[in-house]
């Protein structure tokens, strides 16, 4: 059975997870403190920290590089599931890329802000220490205090996704491709704490959000 080593509330961890919920294969979550990667440094064989990190049978997949999408492509590969056609190849790589910087910027902020709700009180300590040594003493209040800016910012950064889906079920295409996993991802990510919700006036998105939430590979076989 396929295991997924992730953090719950981890935006990249949410897009695989949600591919192997499409896929309709059965596979175990394993969840790990953000702060203890112990776990995954031994399946890596010390080669990687972060997470998602994809066990199956004897094979352990991570990513190679912030832009590789290794899980992504061993999992289309295994299931068969269109995700990366040649002939979207750089369109994808081009929406990938801002998805998981724009809107991962702020929708990571906006969740993070509400740690003490989502994270169990033993790990606040390493998870502030975590986030502080990467953006800064006081960042976590910091984000509390900028909410509204964030939310606006986010809002004008997610209006090109409203658009697409105007006019078409998915992204790019007809049936779900990785940039719909992807976004699903990172918008899951910025709901998590409960505190947020998608902007009205986007109902197409809205709409779209709700689909690629629930279906499953059968819906396009």
């Amino acid at each position: 059975m396929i295991e997924l080593v992730q953090v719950p509330y981890s935006p990249f961890c949410i897009v695989q997870r949600r591919i192997l919920e499409f896929a309709g294969t059965k596979f175990k979550l394993i969840n790990i403190p953000n702060p203890d990667r112990s776990l995954v440094w031994k399946l890596t064989r010390r080669r990687y920290y972060e997470v998602p990190v994809l066990k199956d049978g004897r094979n352990v997949i991570f990513e190679t590089s912030p832009d590789s999408q290794v899980i992504g492509k061993y999992l289309d590969s295994k299931f068969g599931m269109g995700l990366f056609p040649a002939d979207m190849e750089g369109v994808q790589s081009i929406i990938w890329r801002y998805i998981e910087s724009e809107i991962e910027g702020r929708g990571f902020k906006l969740n993070d802000a509400y740690y003490e709700e989502n994270v169990p009180r033993g790990e606040h300590l390493g998870f502030i220490r975590h986030k502080e040594r990467k953006f800064g003493r006081g960042c976590l209040a910091r984000w509390r205090e900028q909410q509204e800016q964030l939310l606006a910012e986010l809002t004008e950064l997610l209006l090109p996704f409203e658009e697409m889906v105007t006019h078409r079920p998915f992204l790019i295409d007809q049936r779900p491709r990785f940039v719909d996993f992807d976004l699903f991802g990172m918008l899951e990510n910025f709901l998590y704490s409960g505190h947020y919700s998608l902007p009205s006036r986007y109902a197409q998105l809205i709409e779209w959000h709700r689909r690629i939430g629930s279906i499953t590979i059968q819906s396009f076989q």
